[in-house]
């Protein structure tokens, strides 16, 4: 007791403060320590139509082809109001109607046929043909090309611009005798020859444009 008494009164204090720091600092649990979790906010949100992409609406001079996906609304009939999908064939199955060609017609050549052939069955009836989604216009090129395959089809593309992004033609290849394959709506096949040499030179017939599904055959 004689040496406690001959330590200063202040170092005494002091020691006990740090005796009591690390006892209460062992005696708190390690999830004690830590500052309670706080929600991270966003700087700033986007609502929810706003955050989905939108999908552009299709031209009006947009020709339907295989693989369009449509909404087929006759007003105030739940029941012929329709779901479709344009199949490969190019055809729409409807109530009361059955098959209807639908590839190469525009929306509104589709909506007129429609109202047209249930005018038998509903007295006016008011119809609206709604392009959910589109499909990529696309051609094909084959045979002797350096990049054989499917080419997207941006706007009016002419068989000369269609070989160019195909890589051009090979040099075996018959340049005079080309063709282009192409089906009709109803379900015929056509042959469109085509002279590259001639095309190049500005010879010929002029432009041929390719529509959706052409393929052009390029022999050796």
């Amino acid at each position: 007791m004689a040496h406690l008494s001959s330590v200063p009164r202040r170092a005494v204090l002091i020691a006990c403060s740090l005796a009591l720091g690390i006892n209460v600092a062992h005696a708190q649990t390690p999830g004690s320590l830590a500052p309670p979790a706080r929600a991270i906010q966003p700087s700033s949100t986007v609502p929810e139509d706003r955050a989905r992409p939108t999908r552009a609406p299709v031209p009006d001079d947009y020709r339907l082809q295989p693989g369009d996906k449509l909404r087929i609304e006759v007003y105030k009939d739940a029941q012929l109001s329709q779901s479709v999908q344009v199949r490969p064939d190019g055809k729409i199955t409807l109530p009361l109607i059955g098959d209807v060609t639908a590839m190469s017609l525009t929306p509104l050549d589709l909506r007129d046929r429609v109202a047209t052939a249930l005018k038998e069955y509903v007295n006016n009836p008011v119809v609206t043909v709604i392009v959910v989604e589109g499909t990529i216009p696309t051609a094909y090129v084959v045979g002797e090309v350096n990049r054989p395959g499917p080419v997207a089809l941006q706007g009016e593309m002419t068989v000369l611009q269609a070989l160019a992004v195909a890589g051009g033609l090979k040099d075996f290849a018959d340049s005079k005798n080309i063709r282009i394959l192409r089906k009709s709506t109803s379900g015929l096949s056509q042959t469109i020859p085509f002279n590259y040499k001639d095309a190049i030179k500005g010879g010929g017939p002029g432009a041929v444009y390719l529509q959706s599904g052409d393929t052009v055959v390029v022999p050796d």
